[in-house]
């Protein structure tokens, strides 16, 4: 009977840690450091109600921006990036600071956890994208989506390098954001 007891309860211990979903969260600028994040199911469940209280492609939007910033925040839990602050001077010479290249990879890899999963109901994930200074030099990167549905597909930024770790992300259509829109940082 013990036996029984000990090998259910192992069994089950096992289901469980194998549920975790786990993701690289890239810092220390342009990729040099990564850290391998585990997301539980309890947490994946908390971002995945909250999503799913969208009743439309604006709802989840809106949603989306919090859910990246409180994964950030777990993430933070669990490693250095609990320092990063929104841009890149704020936050100089701290151990986890993000560039945007550790952000807009690291919001790519949450985003296409969520896609993978089934949470994403009015957005796809679409491949990252640069902002250019005078077009003619890459001086921006950002994760982003493209809303599904009938018409001409819009494209958003997903941008949480705008804002401190676990912060909501700042969402823009992605033409404004090319043209130098986001918070001045």
């Amino acid at each position: 009977m013990l036996r029984c007891a000990l090998a259910l309860l192992l069994a089950g211990l096992a289901t469980w840690a194998g549920a975790d979903e786990r993701i690289n969260i890239c810092y220390g600028y342009g990729c040099l450091v990564q850290a391998d994040i585990p997301y539980s199911e309890g947490q994946l469940g908390d971002v995945r109600r909250a999503l799913f209280a969208a009743s439309d492609a604006a709802g989840e939007r809106a949603a989306l921006a919090g859910v990246i910033g409180r994964m950030y925040g777990w993430a933070g839990e669990l490693s250095d990036i609990r320092n990063d602050r929104g841009g890149n001077y704020a936050d100089a010479g701290v151990a986890g600071k993000m560039d945007c290249i550790d952000h807009s990879t690291s919001t790519d890899r949450l985003l296409r956890l969520l896609e993978r999963r089934g949470y994403l109901r009015w957005h796809r994930v679409a491949a990252v994208e640069v902002r250019y200074f005078a077009h003619l030099f890459p001086s921006h990167y950002s994760a982003v989506i493209e809303e599904t549905g009938e018409g001409e597909a819009k494209r958003f930024v997903v941008d949480s390098w705008f804002v401190d770790n676990g912060q909501p992300a700042v969402i823009l259509p992605l033409d404004e954001w090319k043209k130098g829109a986001g918070p001045d940082v």
